[in-house]
């Protein structure tokens, strides 16, 4: 026996008795589900850089990184989540909407995902500050002695000092930039506020997903531990026969002894399940911001197993290239490069400034006479140091990744859906398999269970039976989440995660 615990994201292995099996097909289940999650919100927006700064032209940081585990180095962040409400002493009823709904509100990487919006609207608010007059106004009022001699200016007389004396000014002064760099950068800034918007549909799609998954995740534990209860139920039962047997003088020692091996170690398999369970609900609970000490339940009675919506390949991935918020978040990020570039282009040709006052001076408030002045200004960059040449060198590298990053993206999509289609079509097909051998495994159970009750045979050919029924039921739960994951990735390569989870699940709540 083999147990493989290295499944820590959405599939946790926990079969004592098959744990190789066991942990093997969950892989094939999760690896699938993770690859999505990892290949998602890689898109994030930033703010696109101000041209003639030199500052911010480089490739774009995720707000939400996920090529591999990155809250603070240990832990992907649409696994975690921002705990909200109280723990209540009575038993939560958790159905599949209301973890999806939470985790929308509550899961770790929307949040962070919000506050990149947030981010980019920001930067879009400073960037329309460099399209609109600054406005400033003083009062102030001081005390002055003055050498004329300092200035060379004679004073007759020899009086070089004058003073002191008091000046009061109060006065408002207006400054306005017009340039066509910094009206690029406000429309690349546009742009990005578009693509953080998109990416932050993307990550309520994801949260879908993890939200979804960890829920069926948690349904196929219960699921094991109602399968090993029946089985040790059966062990117990199988022992006290044999028990009963070698009392009677019908069978010999071993049997008994087989028997209460095979018992006890259905009890371990059962023991591990719980444990199994207990740690897929505090994983939920972590997804959704539900308080980890709150003890809940799943409402929803067993895993969905209703067909899915007809839809063909051509369909999905027509769809998905209409609806993927991160397709639509790489192709305005594009945009937003394209305008940067622009931006920087744009440096080298003449800009206009205003800058005018008018206030009051005098020696004190009721003595004070109004003045002004204005100027207006064009301004010719001539020789800038190479600083122009730099930004726009800059911004095409940075066009180039983005260009570059679309176009994987596009790929990605028809990969996911693909993959997406792939996974449901093997999904189904085990599952039928599976269910008949399930049927199959409980009438080899029934007849083994007969010949050692007459006779016949001794309880090895049982215990082999009850072994191939707990192997059918893993490979039936598993078959059975794995057609439910492979739904929840569907939805989510087609980018309607939201939308179509409950219709895929066949209208699970």
């Amino acid at each position: 026996m083999v147990r493989d615990d290295r499944s820590t994201s959405f599939v946790h292995c926990g079969s004592l008795a098959h744990g190789k099996a066991h942990t093997k097909g969950l892989w094939i289940v999760a690896v699938p589900l993770l690859a999505c999650c990892v290949a998602t919100a890689q898109i994030s927006p930033s703010p696109s850089p101000v041209a003639g700064t030199g500052e911010g032209l480089t490739p774009s940081t995720p707000a939400v990184a996920m090529p591999a585990p990155t809250l603070n180095g240990t832990q992907n962040p649409f696994l975690g989540g921002v705990p909200s409400g109280q723990v209540t002493p009575e038993v939560l009823k958790l159905s599949l909407q209301d973890a999806i709904s939470r985790g929308l509100r509550f899961n770790l990487g929307v949040y962070l995902s919000g506050q990149g919006t947030a981010q980019a609207r920001a930067a879009r608010l400073r960037a329309l500050s460099g399209l609109l007059p600054t406005l400033n106004a003083h009062v102030a009022e001081s005390e002055q002695q003055i050498n004329l001699e300092a200035f060379g200016i004679p004073a007759p007389g020899g009086q070089n000092i004058i003073g002191p004396f008091a000046v009061f000014d109060a006065r408002a002064s207006v400054t306005q930039a017009l340039s066509l760099a910094s009206l690029s950068n406000y429309k690349a800034s546009l742009a990005d506020v578009d693509a953080a918007k998109l990416s932050y549909q993307d990550a309520r799609d994801l949260v879908v997903l993890v939200s979804g998954g960890l829920y069926m995740q948690a349904l196929a534990g219960r699921a094991r531990i109602q399968a090993a209860e029946a089985q040790a139920t059966t062990a117990q039962a199988l022992y006290k026969l044999a028990v009963d047997q070698k009392n009677a003088g019908v069978t010999a020692g071993i049997d008994v002894l087989r028997a209460q091996v095979e018992y006890q170690f259905q009890q371990q398999r059962l023991i591990a399940a719980r444990n199994d369970f207990e740690k897929e609900k505090l994983q939920l609970a972590r997804a959704i911001g539900l308080p980890v000490a709150q003890v809940f339940d799943l409402s929803l009675a067993q895993m969905p197993s209703a067909p899915m919506p007809p839809i063909t390949l051509e369909q999905a991935l027509d769809r998905a290239y209409k609806n993927r918020a991160d397709y639509m978040a790489a192709q305005a990020q594009v945009r937003a490069a394209e305008l940067t570039r622009k931006a920087a282009n744009n440096e080298r040709l003449p800009s206009i400034q205003f800058t005018g006052d008018y206030g009051t001076i005098g020696s004190s408030p009721g003595s004070s006479h109004g003045t002004f002045a204005a100027a207006g200004a064009l301004i010719i960059p001539i020789f800038q140091g190479g600083r122009i040449k730099s930004d726009i060198q800059t911004a095409d590298a940075l066009l180039n990744q983005r260009k570059a990053i679309a176009e994987d993206t596009r790929s990605r999509v028809e990969y996911e859906v693909r993959t997406a289609f792939l996974d449901l079509n093997t999904a189904n097909q085990q599952v039928d398999v599976a269910k008949s051998s399930v049927g199959l495994a409980q009438e080899q159970v029934r007849q083994a269970q007969d010949r050692f009750t007459a006779g016949v045979t001794n309880n090895i050919e049982v215990i082999q039976a009850q072994e191939a029924l707990a192997t059918t039921n893993d490979t039936y739960i598993n078959s059975l989440l794995a057609q439910n994951l492979a739904k929840l990735s569907l939805a989510r390569a087609i980018g309607v995660a939201q939308e179509a989870a409950k219709e895929f699940l066949g209208g699970t709540q």
